[in-house]
C-alpha cells in the first residue's frame, strides 16, 4: 500500500468529529509510510487529512482543478499538487493512483467519486480495496440504498464485498489489509443473472 485516496469535503462547517476523523485519518497514513493521495483543498475535512498526514512526515499528494487552484483553494504545503484541467481529469487521477480508496463522510462530490469506484470495481476496472468511513453513521442510508440494489437483483450479491465499512478510522488499515479479493475476473458479475 504506497498510495491512498482518500475522497472527502471541503466545508468547514461540519461537525468536529468529521474534521477529527479526517486529522487522524491522515496521521494514521502518515504514520504507516502512504502517500495520502486528495482533492487538493485547504480547509473543512480535505485540509484536515492533508495537515494530519504532514504532521507524522507523510507525503500528500493533491489533485486540483485549475480553476480551484485560481480561487486560491489549494493547500500551499503539499509534497505535490498536481493541477489538472477539470473534475473528471482529477478523479481520474485520483483514482489511477491509489492503492486503495478510503470515503471519508461528505457532499455531492464525494458521493460520486465512492460511487464511481464502486462502480468501476464492479465492471472490473478497479480491484483495489475500498473503505467507507462511517464516521457518526453518516453513511447508512448509503449503505442501505447499495444493499437495496443487491436485494432488488440490480447488483450481485458479490457485489456487497466490493467494499467495507469502518466506524472509525482506526480500523481502516485493517479494512483494506482484509479486503475481499477483486480482479477483473470479476467483471463476469456485472451482468446480474
Amino acid at each position: 500500500m504506497e498510495r491512498v485516496t482518500v475522497y472527502c469535503a471541503s466545508s468547514p462547517k461540519t461537525h468536529p468529529d468529521y474534521l477529527k476523523a479526517a486529522t487522524r485519518l491522515g496521521e494514521i497514513l502518515g504514520e504507516a509510510g502512504a502517500t495520502t493521495v486528495y482533492g487538493g483543498a485547504a480547509i473543512g475535512s480535505m485540509g484536515a487529512v492533508a495537515n494530519g498526514a504532514l504532521s507524522r512526515g507523510g507525503r500528500v499528494e493533491g489533485v486540483l482543478p485549475r480553476f480551484m487552484y485560481d480561487l486560491e483553494w489549494g493547500h500551499p504545503g503539499l509534497t505535490d499538487l498536481h493541477l489538472v484541467n477539470d473534475l473528471h481529469e482529477r478523479k481520474r487521477l485520483m483514482i489511477d493512483r491509489a492503492d486503495a480508496v478510503i470515503a471519508l463522510p461528505g457532499g455531492c462530490g464525494t458521493f460520486e467519486e465512492l460511487f464511481e469506484a464502486i462502480t468501476w470495481k464492479r465492471l472490473g476496472l478497479f480491484a483495489k480495496p475500498i473503505v467507507i468511513v462511517n464516521v457518526r453513521n453518516y453513511y447508512k442510508h448509503a449503505i442501505a440504498l447499495l444493499e437495496q440494489a443487491v436485494r432488488e437483483r440490480f447488483m450481485n450479491e458479490k457485489h456487497l464485498e466490493m467494499w467495507s465499512v469502518a466506524d472509525d478510522v482506526e480500523d481502516v488499515l485493517d479494512k483494506i489489509k482484509n479486503a475481499a479479493p477483486w480482479s477483473a475476473e470479476d467483471r463476469k458479475f456485472a451482468a446480474v443473472n
